[in-house]
């Protein structure tokens, strides 16, 4: 048994040793690829798993198809995971022409297994020691890599966490690449080990805290990248065993204090980067103004943020004597001045604006955005009510508030809540979400939440709760889901909630079809208070309690059961989405793919054909990062960027970029990277940064930048925060050609004659506000046609070249024309589907749907097959399709609507001058005197012969017809053979019925198979045995099996799945001496193995299904092997 291990590939030969192996498990790996016939040395192979694996089922997988064919009893659910368009079907079933390689692309599956130096990644590239496995959308670092390699690039992905000893098999390696990633959790021996080490780079992530000793050992490590973090404190020997290391960057983080003697081992630090952090410049700081005054390697220009006295100075400029604590040397809990000690474990300063007294938190009304990065550690309730936060982000916080009881996120605009943002918070009772925005809820939004036992979710837009939504809250008491927008709930959506006693369901639209008659008979049968909730739908049920609702009256129409309530996110098909990342890069796309997630925080545009910023761009508020960079973008305006208040990462890098308007970058007040690298930008007016106040990197290197007077704003601009990196410089006048925009002093940056600001364009001077075009800096001769300001509406004119004095214009938002003079038709190139009117506005559109679509650009067609349109009749099967409805007629009738009866009579075959009658799809015939027989074909019986059926015997109440030449029994529900003579199935009535089986051979090694319909939540399923047994029961809807060979004590296994909602399920359960194997529904197995003597069940004991005789259910319960006596019923 190998299953739900981390298998990715088996060496050719694995099992070639195992002949007499009769149960092989390999299901729940990450199997991409298997050798040829692998499995064929074991003959009596009788259980085989290979499910839940990422087959891919290229040429060199085609032998396991018809390998799987001829077992057609093992192997079930063996499906392909790519490519994509075998994807979900199963092996068996996949024809050999379609198992097809093209070439190189196919090369990494084909290749042979060498666990002993680990493999290359199927998704990654491997060369020259290097493992690239940039931007492949990995959540987790990769295992079994090459034991050789020296470097790995795995920047650009979703890893959230690096696991213990993550890297610790690779010995040679010299540089770990994970920037940009989800990393929110590293594990203390995460590096260990890796003395080689030189290079680290973690920046852009989510780390908040650095674990003790994450960084020992790590002797030859150079360079050490931080950046970009949450971290907000820094162990005093979180860097003792770094003597070599040359640069490390802590630059834009959440970081405070520093504990005294952080950077002393640093021996050989040449570069250190503290800039864009949130230094209180008390006491405590003190030393590290005398570390940086001696040791002048801090090139980032790290300031104060607070008291305000010291506000934004450099803090390797301030006097050590201002360096000040207030009141006693020892600073107080809740005051500014309080600290963290070196451990990090102290308590910290109240969140700015908020109040602090006896562990409450008071943050209500202050109109947040997101939680505080910084909470005292002795909070015991946190009020975040009646603020603006829309996202609660998984950044670890509450794993420092080991005291926390309550928190308040009532009032807020919460609609999204990361998995794992409460991670940590085991302590919480009460989680208040009243008054939001979330329109479904999953278990991963309250995993953590261990102790929790009241949830109010009132007031929410929450439509449907499947079975996985309160995974984990045991202890939850009290659940409030009043006035919602539910419709229909899961079953067994409350089963993992056990020690639930109030559930608010009230103000909800239920729909009492099929699908809700579980949820009328489980109220009826928990003691639950619930306050009676009511069906809205339908029409004849409507405001009648559930629970008083008949079960046959939760009905649905035919056709109509299937409706899921699990939220399916949607993602363009030229994109790949994980979780909110969507990546679209390199695709060729000149517009934005329908289909984005509205919750999108990280998109991925570079790389394609873009001229210019989408304009839905606008639509995604909750953007944060947007790379557009290796586009053919020629212009920004003033509107690009609208509605992004969250961005705070946009790269433009490496498009055509020449001149860009004062307010294009106006409200991204959150932005702090901006990439403008690799342009054509030759000036930036001043002022267009007004609006991005928190920005702490500017790339604007390898442009052609003209440093006169009026680029001096900027050179000053850059030196203020340090916020360029060292890497622009000019392109001109001649006398700054090659000197860097950073170090330059700002009174170099001079004019000649008149001051006009310029785009350098194909070589000439562009002057925006004179409308010319100069050879040379003083704008003295004007050489185009835009002398004249030939632009109306504010539109910018750009010379043309040649000869001709020629000009164009570019237009702001609403105008058009090749002076901007007319306005221009937002609707001539509307995105309005399904013949939906386009109503223009001032600068966008609106779409006029036609009656019964819905959607921003009416792309949502209407249910036609919903009880006002559905058109079919007859009880034909109405499909919805975008062209409208489609009529799958039932048997006998015909037409577009189903309205028709076909006259079956018309190719009749009766016989015999007997008359045909028309029926529904079919047809009697009417025998003259004397005749019977389907087609009238039997001529009169002569006397004393015998009919067909009366030789044919049918057994067990079947009834029987002739048919031509012969008689057919025809068998009642749960017997089959050509006599009826064999039991199919079992329709357990009675509550003392039980089947009984006996000569077991080869017990208790078997394979049995149960089909199982049920409603109740108990009964006897299986049993076998006396002083040993084996008994298979339903207990509170689960499967429960227990074993005892005579081992004692016996243990027990139960599915995790419920099996009691009247649907069929599949029970299967392998047994091999000791061994027991439970599946359900063919999902992941559970295994119970007895260990001890070598016993085996008493084979001549009679094998029970559905129940037993009363004195042996007795004595089975007496002794525990049961739990409940009941009989099976269903």
């Amino acid at each position: 048994q190998l299953d739900k291990n981390q298998i990715s590939c088996i060496e050719d030969g694995a099992f070639r040793a195992l002949r007499g192996l009769e149960v092989l498990t390999l299901n729940n790996n990450n199997i991409t690829s298997i050798p040829v016939s692998s499995f064929n040395h074991m003959p009596k192979l009788r259980t085989f798993r290979l499910h839940s694996n990422h087959l891919f089922c290229d040429c060199h997988l085609a032998w396991l198809s018809q390998w799987l064919r001829q077992r057609p009893t093992i192997g079930l659910f063996t499906q392909c995971a790519a490519p994509a368009q075998l994807r979900g079907l199963n092996v068996a079933e996949i024809q050999k022409n379609e198992f097809s390689c093209s070439g190189q692309t196919d090369s990494a599956h084909a290749q042979l297994c060498s666990l002993s130096s680990g493999s290359c990644p199927a998704m990654c590239t491997c060369s020259n020691g290097i493992v690239d496995c940039r931007g492949k959308g990995l959540t987790a670092i990769p295992a079994n890599l090459p034991e050789t390699m020296t470097e790995i690039r795995l920047e650009l992905n979703g890893i959230k966490s690096i696991p213990p000893g993550a890297f610790s098999p690779y010995k040679k390696l010299r540089r770990i690449d994970l920037s940009n990633n989800q990393i929110s959790e590293i594990a203390p021996d995460a590096f260990q080990g890796l003395r080689s080490l030189n290079s680290l780079v973690l920046y852009g992530n989510k780390i908040t805290d650095l674990p003790k000793g994450v960084f020992g050992g790590l002797f030859a490590l150079q360079l050490l990248l931080l950046n970009a973090n949450k971290i907000n404190c820094v162990r005093a020997d979180a860097f003792q065993d770094l003597q070599n290391l040359s640069l490390l960057s802590l630059y834009d983080n959440k970081i405070q204090s520093l504990a005294k003697g952080t950077f002393t081992s640093l021996r050989a630090i040449q570069t250190l980067h503290l800039a864009q952090n949130p230094f209180i410049c008390d006491c405590n700081l003190k030393w590290l103004a005398d570390f940086l005054r001696a040791n002048p390697v801090e090139t980032s220009g790290a300031r104060c943020a607070s008291p305000r006295r010291l506000a934004n100075k450099r803090i390797g400029q301030i006097k050590s004597k201002k360096f000040r604590c207030s009141g006693e040397s020892c600073p107080q809990p809740w005051t500014e001045d309080y600290q963290l000690n070196s451990e990090c474990n102290s308590d910290v300063i109240c969140p700015p604006k908020c109040r602090c007294e006896s562990g409450v938190v008071e943050c209500s009304n202050l109109k947040l955005t997101k939680i505080p990065d910084r909470i005292p550690q002795s909070t015991a309730e946190l009020r975040l009510n009646n603020n603006e936060i829309s996202i609660l982000e998984a950044t670890g916080i509450f794993k420092k508030l080991p005291h926390l009881k309550k928190i308040n996120l009532s009032n807020n605009k919460v609609s999204e809540i990361e998995d794992g943002a409460f991670e940590g918070a085991s302590s919480v009772s009460e989680l208040h979400l009243t008054v939001n925005q979330l329109e479904s809820v999953r278990s991963g939004m309250f995993r953590g939440l261990d102790g929790l036992r009241t949830l109010m979710l009132r007031n929410n837009r929450i439509s449907c709760i499947h079975n996985d939504s309160f995974t984990g809250l045991r202890n939850v008491r009290l659940l409030s889901l009043y006035d919602n927008q539910i419709s229909t709930i899961a079953p067994g959506a409350f089963d993992t909630l056990q020690s639930l006693s109030t559930l608010n369901l009230l103000a909800n639209p239920f729909n009492c079809n099929c699908q809700l008659a579980w949820l009328g008979d489980w109220l009826r049968k928990r003691k639950i208070v619930t306050g009676n909730p009511r069906c809205q739908n339908p029409d004849f049920l409507r405001q009648i309690p559930l629970q008083d609702v008949a079960f046959p009256d939760f009905r649905c129409e035919e056709g109509k059961e299937e409706t899921s309530c699990i939220p399916r996110p949607q993602c363009p098909q030229e994109c790949t989405c994980l979780d909110t990342v969507v990546r679209c890069s390199n695709k060729h796309l000149k517009a934005l793919p329908k289909g984005i997630p509205k919750n999108v925080t990280e998109l991925y545009l570079d790389g394609n054909q873009f001229t210019q910023v989408p304009g839905q761009l606008s639509t995604f508020k909750y953007l944060q990062l947007v790379d557009l960079s290796n586009n053919k973008i020629s212009s920004l305006s003033n509107s690009s960027f609208t509605n992004m208040s969250q961005l705070t990462t946009l790269i433009l890098s490496y498009n055509s970029l020449q001149c860009i308007p004062p307010l294009a970058f106006e409200g991204l007040r959150s932005l702090r990277l901006l990439s403008l690298h690799g342009n054509d930008i030759s000036s930036l007016p001043e002022g267009i940064f007004a609006d991005v106040t928190s920005l702490s990197h500017l790339a604007i290197g390898a442009n052609p930048l003209y440093c006169s007077c009026n680029l001096r704003w900027l050179s000053s601009w850059v030196k203020t925060g340090y916020k360029e990196p060292g890497i622009a410089r000019c392109a001109g006048p001649p006398d700054m050609e090659g000197k860097l925009l950073l170090t330059t002093p700002a009174k170099k940056f001079e004019c000649q004659g008149e001051r006009c600001p310029h785009c350098l364009i194909h070589g000439l001077f562009w002057a925006p506000s004179r409308a010319m075009l100069c050879e040379s800096g003083d704008c003295e001769v004007a050489l185009s046609g835009c002398s004249s300001n030939p632009c109306a509406n504010g539109g910018t004119c750009q010379p043309q070249e040649g000869e001709e004095a020629g000009f164009r214009c570019l237009c702001p938002v609403g105008f058009e024309g090749p002076s901007c003079h007319t306005t221009s038709d937002p609707c001539k190139e509307h995105s309005c589907e399904n013949g939906g009117s386009c109503v223009p506005s001032a600068t966008n559109y609106t779409c006029l749907c036609p009656a019964h679509y819905t959607g921003e650009f009416c792309e949502q067609p209407p249910n036609f097959c919903s009880a006002e349109l559905n058109p079919c009749q007859h009880d034909s099967i109405c499909i919805s399709t975008s062209r409208g409805p489609r009529c799958e007629c039932a048997p006998g009738y015909v037409g577009s609507n189903c309205s028709e009866d076909f006259d079956d009579c018309q190719d009749h075959r009766c016989q015999n001058n007997a008359r045909c009658l028309d029926e529904v799809n079919g047809y009697s015939c009417l025998c003259t005197e004397g005749y019977s027989g389907q087609l009238c074909e039997m001529p009169p019986h002569t006397a004393g012969q015998p009919g067909l059926c009366e030789r044919a015997e049918c057994q067990n109440g079947a009834p029987c017809v002739e048919r031509g030449a012969r008689a057919l029994c025809q068998c009642l529900p749960g017997f089959g053979g050509p006599k009826c003579e064999k039991l199919l199935s079992v329709n357990f009535v009675d509550r003392d019925t039980y089947l009984q089986f006996t000569d077991l051979q080869d017990w208790p090694r078997a394979n049995i198979t149960l089909q199982v319909s049920t409603a109740e939540g108990n009964g006897i399923l299986l049993y076998n045995g006396d002083s040993d047994h084996m008994a298979v029961e339903l207990y509170q809807g689960h499967v429960r099996v227990s074993y005892d060979p005579g081992t004692h004590p016996s243990s027990a296994i139960y599915s995790a799945e419920t099996i009691n909602d009247g649907q069929f399920h599949t029970v299967e359960l392998v047994t091999f001496d000791q061994m027991v194997n439970l599946s359900i529904d063919g999902g992941s197995p559970m295994t119970m193995d007895n260990s001890g003597k070598h016993y085996t069940l008493n084979s001549e004991a009679p094998l029970y299904v559905g129940g037993m005789p009363v004195d042996v259910n007795s004595a089975a319960f007496r002794l525990w092997q049961l739990l409940n006596g009941t009989s099976f019923h269903g």
